[in-house]
């Protein structure tokens, strides 16, 4: 994008005669194209530096052998972030684990796996906008975190809005030996998201 205009500026400033070089042509072309170059810059950059928050890619899935273990050791590293401040992010990071585990698992028909997911990506992002309720009080936090909270919070809505728009409003899932039940959900996806507008609070 920035090569692009760059290009544009140079076909202005050639259409400008600033080619035709003399000395004082040339310090009066050098201003031009100066002030074509900030011009650009100041239009162009911040649009490039806006990332749009990036989920995890899923990792490994229930049934699969490392699942427990890669759980244990979750579990583990919890206690190796001190503080408020670091807990927001620990929280925030399994959240958006669990709610791709759960959208996957939801792509594929896991219905109670995928109901579990997203139960367990619920219960980390409350923890994540509790502890940053505390950050801000406090005084710890320089609005960085608020604003990533609030970014995770919008993205983790809209994957979860697509679910309920995909999916029934509710389930009949039946297990095997196990008599069937009814998952509710519409008010799985209204849970989950009520959690999320906390984030915007």
């Amino acid at each position: 994008m920035v090569g692009i205009c760059l290009v544009v500026i140079f076909r202005i400033a050639f259409s400008l005669g600033i080619y035709k070089i003399s000395p004082i042509q040339l310090k009066q072309g050098m201003k031009k194209i100066s002030l074509l170059f900030l011009i650009t810059y100041f239009l162009v950059v911040p649009s490039v530096q806006a990332v749009d928050y990036v989920l995890p890619y899923p990792s490994y899935m229930p049934g699969n052998p490392m699942y427990k273990i890669r759980q244990i050791l979750e579990r583990a590293q919890e206690y190796w972030y001190f503080g408020d401040m670091a807990k927001v992010k620990y929280h925030l990071k399994m959240a958006d684990k669990y709610l791709v585990e759960a959208k996957t698992l939801f792509e594929y028909g896991q219905i109670r796996l995928a109901v579990e997911s997203l139960t367990k990506s619920n219960y980390h992002f409350s923890n994540a906008v509790l502890y940053e309720r505390d950050v801000v009080y406090d005084k710890k936090d320089n609005g960085e975190q608020k604003k990533t909270l609030k970014e995770a919070g919008e993205k983790h809505t809209g994957i979860i809005q697509a679910l309920d728009e995909q999916l029934p409003d509710e389930i009949g899932w039946q297990e095997e030996k196990t008599e069937k039940e009814e998952i509710l959900l519409s008010m799985l996806f209204k849970e989950a998201t009520v959690i999320r507008d906390y984030a915007n609070r």
